[in-house]
């Protein structure tokens, strides 16, 4: 059996318990048990303990702590007022039908992200649904530690008053400092089961934020299933709409905005001897780097058809034997980063004249890529690189100083705090600069090209006809 592959935000370890996000009985109660805790944001941006001495990292709050910020209870199955709890019909609450059903549209959206559970390949310790006629009773016999998200951005507090909030929290009375930090700056200090976590949770607070008005009627919306449903708000029973035309969602799919994932392909292309790889060079990209290729999906395509397609546009190289590789999440807000590799004929002509994404592509021997990840500063980006990359849009000054959503600088990774490279970019010595560059291995770009140099993909030497096929 191959061995799978995790990236950095992949494997979450979380039970999500999806089958109790109906559940408002169950959602009241997890949120109650004293091990439960929460990740906060402000506008994406995660609450962090951080200070001179050490890197910035993700705080993990109590119910407790957050208390301030979630309204009165209940805080799922809300009634017309605040304090009162919408009562379903008996076999109703797990329906997927009522609109009530574990409504949340007093206050900001909680996402509940599922519970960390230390024997997790029992299934005989799983909850159904239907121990929670009892919640309370059920609660009990939960094991791990449950896990909540909530961005606060849209909450009305003065920075002063937010402030004192917070130095009211358990972290900040323990004498940690905690402040609000660029999401991407943290991977150089994530585990891999907190990686994962801060994936779901940032995802999916940014998803929230941004559905504020119904995709079928343009009414506003509120939060059901514990942040994973998103409705219209003319659907609940005490909404007076006058002589509205009916939402679309009334019948048929209630849900018109599912949480969202943009798939991205990304992928090497490599020749018919194995010992060449194709890579690209961005217009936001610094001089010397280069990497894989990537592009997002669009409607009516497979995976393996967007890569042949991506590969034509930008290089305009064809592409066949098309295999996958692994994938990698990536928060920023709603990635999904899906890696590929192809055969590709290396004598025929590369073109960047199609869709003018790359200003350079070419193909790359084994032994010169191994030199670059051997170098000392082969992977190293620093800020003034992330600076560039940042000011440069489209091969032209971007005066608002934002970076876009363009696939192969999703690929490239992290902000200019991000990367262990950007990290000891200072401390390292560089004596002679390589002749180009690569990304880090927290990409799945690098991950992609480190397991080609090592061998660890490819074809077999004996597929050197292979029938090409559409691709």
């Amino acid at each position: 059996m191959p061995e799978t592959h995790v990236n950095m935000y992949g494997g979450s370890p979380l039970n999500r318990l999806s089958w109790l996000r109906t559940s408002q009985s169950f959602l009241n109660a997890v949120v109650t048990v004293p091990a439960t805790k929460w990740l906060l944001f402000k506008a994406g941006e995660p609450l962090v303990e951080s200070s001179a001495s050490s890197k910035p990292f993700p705080i993990y709050l109590s119910t407790a702590d957050v208390k301030s910020f979630l309204g009165p209870e209940p805080y799922f199955g809300q009634g017309q007022k605040a304090g009162n709890l919408v009562v379903e019909k008996d076999g109703e609450e797990h329906s997927h039908h009522s609109p009530t059903e574990a409504a949340r549209h007093l206050g900001p959206p909680i996402v509940f992200l599922g519970i960390h559970e230390p024997h997790s390949d029992d299934s005989t310790s799983a909850l159904p649904s239907s121990e929670f006629k009892d919640p309370q009773e059920a609660v009990k016999r939960l094991e791990g530690t449950p896990y909540f998200a909530l961005d606060i951005v849209d909450l009305d507090y003065s920075p002063d008053r937010l402030q004192e909030i917070l130095n009211e929290t358990t972290p900040a009375t323990e004498g940690k400092v905690v402040s609000w930090s660029e999401p991407r700056a943290l991977m150089t200090v994530l585990d891999p089961v907190t990686a994962a976590i801060f994936a779901s949770a940032r995802s999916l607070v940014d998803w929230n934020q941004r559905n504020k008005f119904c995709a079928g009627c343009g009414s506003p919306t509120y939060s059901m299933w514990g942040g994973w449903k998103i409705s219209c708000k003319s659907l609940l029973p005490w909404t007076d709409n006058g002589n509205k035309k009916p939402c679309p969602t009334v019948k048929g799919l209630h849900n018109f905005t599912h949480p969202r994932t943009d798939a991205v392909v990304i992928m090497i292309a490599i020749d018919e001897t194995g010992e060449k790889v194709l890579l690209g060079r961005g217009r936001r990209f610094p001089g010397k780097f280069y990497s894989a290729l990537a592009g997002f999906i669009e409607p009516g395509e497979s995976f393996e058809d967007a890569v042949a397609r991506e590969m034509w546009e930008e290089a305009g190289v064809r592409v066949w034997n098309v295999k996958y590789h692994s994938g990698q999440p990536w928060p920023f807000p709603a990635n999904l980063m899906v890696g590929f590799y192809a055969r590709a004929d290396s004598t025929k002509p590369i073109r960047t004249d199609l869709d003018n994404e790359l200003v350079d592509a070419r193909w790359f021997t084994r032994e010169e890529v191994r030199a670059v990840l051997n170098h000392n500063a082969g992977t190293i980006f620093r800020k003034a690189d992330y600076k560039k990359m940042a000011e440069i849009v489209d091969g032209r000054p971007n005066t608002e100083q934002k970076l876009t959503a363009e696939p192969a600088a999703i690929a490239l990774a992290p902000s200019a705090a991000a990367t262990p490279a950007v990290e000891k970019a200072e401390d390292v010595v560089v004596t002679e600069e390589p002749p180009f560059r690569l990304p880090p291995l927290t990409a799945i770009a690098g991950v992609l090209i480190r397991d080609w140099v090592d061998g660890k993909i490819g074809f077999p030497h004996e597929e050197t006809v292979i029938q090409r096929g559409n691709l």
